[in-house]
């Protein structure tokens, strides 16, 4: 619900959430890029006293996890749950998402899969390397799930533009 003053946020289209993860890909992924990139994430949400925890996952391992305070325990079962999305559909969790709602139905009535296993809501993004495909995600939960969207491709977006500098 928005109060008189506020202007309801408009969600990205298909189109555009595919545009971002045609421009977000990477070189390669290490273990190095995988603790600066949620060292970064850690330090945006800090700035934002944003209460989430972030994870990225690399070819099924844990190379980064961390709750900041405010993140309950819940917060880790949306990470497994959104990441899971990623895993299957190698799109983006909010992606998937939104493909369904633009079909007029939600990925819970059309996909057949457990919601307690996988859930299309906005914060996982796949990490793929050019060459190799959708190697990993980098997740993030504790906000709406358009915002922990949003915070996961500015994070990468700020992530890429320095790789390119380096």
């Amino acid at each position: 619900m928005t109060t008189p003053n506020q202007i309801p946020e408009i969600a990205p289209t298909v189109a555009e959430l595919e545009a971002e993860e045609r421009r977000l890909v990477f070189r390669r992924f290490t273990y190095d890029d995988a603790w600066a990139l949620g060292s970064l994430l850690v330090e945006m949400a800090r700035e934002r006293q944003a209460p989430v925890a972030v994870d990225i996952h690399r070819s099924g391992q844990q190379l980064f996890h961390a709750a900041l305070p405010g993140s309950a325990p819940d917060n880790d079962a949306w990470i497994a749950r959104k990441r899971r999305v990623v895993e299957r559909y190698g799109s983006a969790s909010y992606l998937v998402g939104a493909r369904h709602r633009a079909k007029g139905t939600t990925f819970e009535e059309s996909s057949r899969l457990d919601p307690d296993t996988y859930a299309a809501h906005g914060g996982s993004f796949p990490i793929t390397v050019e060459g190799a495909g959708v190697i990993g995600a980098v997740t993030v939960s504790g906000l709406p799930q358009l915002e922990d969207h949003k915070l996961v491709v500015e994070a990468l977006t700020r992530f890429l533009a320095q790789a390119q500098d380096t």
